[in-house]
C-alpha cells in the first residue's frame, strides 16, 4: 500500500518529526549547558582545563552507561514516557546548577543532566522508525540531526550571554526554563506521539515481532553493534574536542579574541547543521552513501590538519571551521539509515530502542573521553596536537563507516 494513499499520513509524519526534533534540540542544548561557563567556573573555583573538562566526562559517562540501558526501557515502557522522563531530568539539572553550593554542586548538575540525556537517541529513533513512513525517514533523520545542531548553536549563545549579563547561576536558571518548556510541549502534544500506531504505516507487520526478545548479549555479538559503536566513538571524539576547547584552541593558535574564537565553534556547528540538511536529501537517493561519508570525512580531516599546522591566515579560520562541520554533518543521515537497514534485516523493528541505545552509547563514550585526552594536551600547551587528534579520529571514523555499509549490504 502506498504511503500517499493513507489519509493524513504526511501531516502525521511532519508532526512526529517536529516534536521529536524539538526534544532532540533540547538535549543538545544541555550538552553545552556547562562548557560555555568554564571560564566562570575556572575563575571562581580556581580549576584547570582538565578539572572543568571532567564535568563533561561525568555528563557523558553517565549518559553513555544510561543510554545502553535506556534502550531496553524504551522497548518495554514506550518511547514517549521515557522521553518525558529525560527532559524532566534535564530541566532539573538546570535548577541544580543555579543553586550549586560549590564544585560538588557542579558535578551533581552534570550527573543529572547526563542521566536525562541518556534517553534521547533510543527514544527518538524508536519513535521515528516506528511512527514515520519509510518514504520520509531520510528527511526525519536529517531534521533530527539538524535540530540537534541548532541546540548546539543555541547553547553557547544563550549560556554565555546570560552569564555575561547576570552571572552563571542565572544561566543555569535559563537552561531550566528551556527544559521545562520542552517538557510542557511534549506533554501537551502527547497524543501525537502516543497514538500514532505502526499499523498505519505501509511496512507494518514485516519485522515488528522478530528481535523483540533479543538480549543484551545477543546484541553485543553482532558486528553491526561494534562497527556502529566505533563510528560514533571516533566521530564524537572530534565533537568533544571542539565543543569543549575550540574557543581556547583558536585563541591560542591564531591569536583570535575570545568572541571571534567562540564564533569559530558556532560556525562549525552551523556548518554541521547545513550538512545535515543536504545529507537528508542525499540519503533519500540511496546511492553511494558510504562513499559520500568517506569523501566528506576525509575533507574534514584535511581541514583539521591544516588548522593543526597553523598555516592558514586568521581571517580564514571561521570559514574553515564551517567547512569542516559541513563535511561531518552531511554524513549523519546516511549513517542513521545504514544502521536502520542493518537492524531491520537482522533483528526486526522490535529492537530499535536497544540497538540505538547501544551504538549511540559509543557517542557518549567519545564525548566523555575527549575532555580528558584533549584537556591534558591543552594543559601541556600543545593545542596543535588537539587538531591533529581530530584529524586522526575522523580518518578512523571513515573506516568504521565503510564497515557499517558493508554490513548493511551483507544482510540486505
Amino acid at each position: 500500500m502506498s504511503s500517499v494513499a493513507i489519509p493524513g499520513l504526511v501531516k502525521r509524519d511532519a508532526t512526529v518529526i517536529s516534536l521529536v526534533a524539538f526534544a532532540h534540540g533540547t538535549s543538545h542544548f544541555f550538552h553545552l549547558m556547562l562548557p560555555p561557563l568554564f571560564p566562570w567556573f575556572m575563575r571562581e573555583y580556581s580549576l584547570s582545563y582538565t578539572q572543568v573538562g571532567a564535568l563533561m566526562t561525568v555528563f557523558f559517562a553517565v549518559s553513555g552507561t544510561g543510554q545502553a540501558l535506556a534502550g531496553f526501557l524504551v522497548d518495554r515502557w514506550g518511547a514517549h514516557r521515557v522521553l518525558c522522563l529525560g527532559v524532566s531530568l534535564l530541566a532539573s539539572s538546570g535548577f541544580l546548577l543555579a543553586v550549586a553550593p560549590g564544585v560538588s554542586g557542579l558535578y551533581l548538575a552534570a550527573f543529572v543532566a547526563g542521566l536525562g540525556n541518556s534517553v534521547f537517541h533510543p527514544a527518538d529513533f524508536s519513535l521515528l522508525n516506528h511512527r514515520v513512513s519509510q518514504a520520509r525517514l531520510g528527511h526525519a533523520f536529517s531534521a533530527h540531526g539538524f535540530s540537534g545542531n541548532l541546540g548546539w548553536v543555541a547553547g553557547p549563545l544563550v549560556m554565555t550571554a546570560t552569564a555575561t549579563a547576570a552571572g552563571w547561576r542565572m544561566a543555569g536558571l535559563a537552561a531550566a526554563v528551556i527544559g521545562c518548556t520542552s517538557l510542557a510541549t511534549l506533554w501537551w502534544r502527547r497524543g501525537d506521539l502516543s497514538n500514532v500506531l505502526d499499523d498505519q504505516l505501509p511496512e507494518y507487520g514485516k519485522h515488528e515481532k522478530r528481535g523483540s526478545d533479543v538480549s543484551l548479549f545477543g546484541l553485543l555479538k553482532l558486528r553491526l553493534t561494534w562497527f556502529a559503536f566505533g563510528f560514533f566513538f571516533f566521530s564524537t571524539l572530534v565533537l568533544g574536542a571542539l565543543e569543549n576547547f575550540a574557543p581556547s584552541l583558536l585563541r591560542d593558535l591564531y591569536r583570535l579574541s575570545l568572541a571571534a574564537a567562540t564564533s569559530g565553534l558556532t560556525s562549525y556547528l552551523a556548518g554541521g547543521a547545513a550538512g545535515l540538511l543536504v545529507g537528508g536529501f542525499l540519503v533519500s537517493a540511496g546511492k553511494g552513501q558510504e562513499k559520500l561519508v568517506g569523501l566528506c570525512f576525509f575533507g574534514s580531516a584535511a581541514l583539521a590538519l591544516l588548522l593543526a599546522l597553523a598555516v592558514a591566515p586568521s581571517w580564514s579560520v571561521i570559514g574553515i571551521m564551517a567547512a569542516m562541520g559541513f563535511g561531518v554533518g552531511i554524513a549523519t543521515p546516511s549513517r542513521d539509515m545504514l544502521v536502520r537497514k542493518s537492524t531491520v534485516a537482522q533483528l526486526g523493528k522490535g529492537a530499535f530502542g536497544r540497538i540505538y541505545g547501544l551504538v549511540y552509547s559509543g557517542a557518549d563514550v567519545g564525548l566523555a573521553t575527549a575532555p580528558l585526552i584533549f584537556g591534558m594536551l591543552m594543559d601541556a600547551s600543545k593545542p596543535h596536537l588537539v587538531f591533529a587528534g581530530v584529524s586522526a579520529a575522523l580518518v578512523i571514523a571513515i573506516v568504521a563507516a565503510q564497515a557499517i555499509a558493508r554490513e548493511a549490504r551483507r544482510v540486505a
